[in-house]
């Protein structure tokens, strides 16, 4: 990448992620350009500064695509065919993944997904600040090279999101239980509160903090949600089908007397809740492995997909080059609690590790 100065970003589609991520980019030193379908949305973006200008430029050296999930390969994959510069790299924001992944096939690509959001939308709702302290998810696979996955962490590192990598399936599997599914949860729940009021309208003045924090994504922009849904529709039906069983039992347990079946949900619950990771670390309380990895696709994914499953949080990654053909090393910056364990999981990998503090 070249100096800050001079890095260059475009983002098509400006709405409250590619709007969000355009003027994060922008606070940490970058160019950055952008489109989008909405000819009013450019021009205001152009006049409040959210972009500098629309072109996109053969020298730009990252570009993200944040339109709906079922067109961000066909989108990819014309900018990389229109683009030669190798350096470049290719990323979107899109809540599905397998498709996409499975698609775009150039190396340059490598698919990403913000958890992060808000109930507001579009250049309005858009803050340079979204994705702090936020998960940015990466889907690496066999073709990723180290270098795109480095570079493109330390993108996401400068504007304060924590990167994990993890399979493009996996991915769609696990966001299903942990977004695609409560945003749909909080969407029923707040059906089925309007419907009562409409009875009973005191109702909606008795909706104290809890009903107001289950219900907060329902507020969210529900157009972009459809094409997340059914392109991600067989692992959220499946958890959908799960999480009516648990429904079923508990209203079973309602009906026979069955409190200690309440009881040990909702303590078991209470204790999951309290585990959901959140402690942030100083530099004081990282530590660095050094990891030799040898020049063979697919290397990068093995060792940040171990990561992912063992909840290391990567929180920043160097690239020592070696000989070409030959390989080279991986600092790695982790929590300096879980060293050992990463360190260990990398070795039975059959990875040379070396612990520094």
């Amino acid at each position: 990448m070249t100096s800050p100065s001079s890095r260059r970003a475009h983002v098509v589609g400006l709405g409250l992620i590619g709007a969000s991520l355009a003027l994060a980019l922008r606070e940490v030193g970058w160019s950055v350009s952008g489109t989008d379908l909405d000819e009013s949305v450019v021009s205001l973006a152009l006049e409040t500064n959210f972009i500098a200008h629309t072109d996109l430029l053969p020298d730009v050296d990252l570009v993200v695509i944040a339109v709906p999930a079922g067109v961000v390969a066909s989108v990819a994959t014309s900018i990389l065919d229109t683009l030669d510069r190798p350096s470049l790299i290719v990323t979107d924001v899109a809540g599905v993944k397998g498709s996409i992944v499975d698609q775009v096939l150039d190396p340059r690509f490598l698919g990403g997904h913000p958890m992060a959001g808000s109930e507001l939308r579009g250049l309005s709702g858009a803050r340079a600040d979204l994705f702090a302290g936020s998960t940015w998810v990466l889907t690496p696979t066999d073709r990723t090279s180290a270098e795109t996955y480095s570079v493109l962490h330390g993108v996401l590192r400068e504007i304060g999101a924590n990167v994990v990598a993890i399979s493009a399936d996996d991915h769609d599997r696990l966001v299903a239980v942990a977004s695609h599914v409560p945003h749909l949860l909080a969407g029923s729940l707040m059906n089925e509160a309007s419907q009562v009021a409409e009875q009973d309208a005191v109702l909606l003045q008795l909706a104290a903090g809890g009903f107001r924090d289950m219900t907060r994504v329902a507020a969210g922009d529900p157009s972009i949600w459809p094409d997340i849904l059914f392109e991600n529709r067989e692992a959220v039906a499946q958890s959908l089908a799960s999480l009516e069983g648990r429904l079923r039992g508990l209203r079973e347990a309602l009906l026979d007397d069955g409190r200690d079946v309440i009881l040990d949900s909702l303590l078991s619950a209470a204790s999951a809740r309290r585990q959901l990771p959140g402690r942030a670390l100083s530099s004081d309380d990282l530590a660095y492995l050094r990891v030799r990895v040898s020049d063979e696709p697919g290397v990068l994914a093995a060792v940040t997909m171990a990561a992912s499953d063992l909840l290391v949080n990567i929180y920043d990654i160097e690239i020592a080059h070696g000989i070409e053909g030959v390989g080279g090393t991986l600092l790695l910056a982790i929590d300096a609690q879980q060293t050992q364990l990463f360190g260990d999981a990398l070795t039975e990998l059959g990875f040379q590790v070396v612990r520094e503090q």
